[in-house]
């Protein structure tokens, strides 16, 4: 068997012009939630240059709508018709290839007219209707494993979109809840997973959150974002999710763990010195 540092899983596919699997490193970057098309065009014509001068293989991401959101007054997005038209004129100024998040069956088809990969947020994975519908659009799909899950657990949920006709699935490492405000990542999970013959990815951002820790919203810890996605590099991943803004600050969403744009480099510094790292030394069986 592979090393989880050997290359990928047996899949291989395509989100845009980009491949997951085979030994590329995807990243899916952008703010968490859409709050202006204003940012969202900036951060995506920054990442567009890192695709340009440095070759990086980057899908934009951003939210419609934050469903998941523990107060009533917390900022939710623009709505689904007014951020799929925001994505739009993202794809259309950039070129990049994008992803949101869908919460029912009806959204995963009217997003899968704009987007090129369909998130699956992590407390919604198990709803059987969300995964078929989206499955059924024929994009492939990105599945966040619930933070309740075990890795083994992601095996039954791709199945399910697999049985739709749609293989073209990417599990998600965010962390697991550890007791309360709190969670903790499994390195284990990472080729666990991709043992299950799917591409992996590390979400650096989500992992680091301490949930609920900040009067009625989530914290986080930034400062252990780099430190352990060097560790998920290490072990083996297809792909890398990190939410970047250029304030994290005064961000509308998960201002302590999304990253600085600013600080885009140290990620892909990061990501580069790992990955050099001789195949011989990097990764676990399982």
């Amino acid at each position: 068997m592979k090393t989880a540092g050997e290359n990928s899983s047996s899949r291989t596919f395509r989100v845009g012009p980009h491949r997951v699997g085979g030994g590329d490193l995807l990243w899916i970057l952008g703010p968490c939630v859409l709050e202006s098309l204003d940012l969202a065009l900036r951060v995506a014509e920054r990442l567009a240059k890192a695709v340009e001068t440095e070759n990086r293989a980057i899908v934009f991401k951003s939210s419609y709508v934050k469903a998941n959101r523990l107060r009533g007054d917390s900022f939710t997005g623009p709505g689904l018709d007014e951020g799929l038209r925001m994505l739009e004129r993202v794809r259309d100024k950039t070129g990049l290839p994008l992803t949101t998040d869908v919460h029912t069956a009806s959204e995963a088809r009217a997003a899968a007219e704009v987007v090129d990969l369909l998130q699956i947020p992590a407390f919604l994975c198990r709803q059987t209707d969300l995964v078929v519908a989206a499955a059924k659009t024929g994009k492939p799909l990105n599945i966040k494993k619930g933070q309740f899950l075990s890795p083994t657990d992601m095996g039954h949920i791709a199945d399910k979109a697999v049985q739709a006709g749609n293989d073209k699935v990417i599990l998600t490492e965010r962390g697991t809840s550890h007791g309360y405000g709190d969670l903790i990542v499994d390195f284990r999970s990472l080729p666990i997973m991709r043992a299950l013959g799917y591409p992996v990815c590390y979400d650096a951002s989500h992992s680091v959150q301490t949930p609920g820790s900040s009067g009625g919203r989530s914290g986080g810890r930034r400062e252990f974002l780099v430190p352990l996605l060097r560790a998920a590099l290490a072990v083996g991943v297809d792909a890398i999710f990190c939410e970047v803004h250029p304030d994290p600050a005064r961000a509308l969403s998960d201002a302590d763990t999304q990253w600085p744009w600013d600080r885009l480099e140290e990620l892909f510094e990061a990501a580069d010195m790992v990955r050099a790292t001789d195949d011989s030394k990097v990764g676990v069986d399982v």
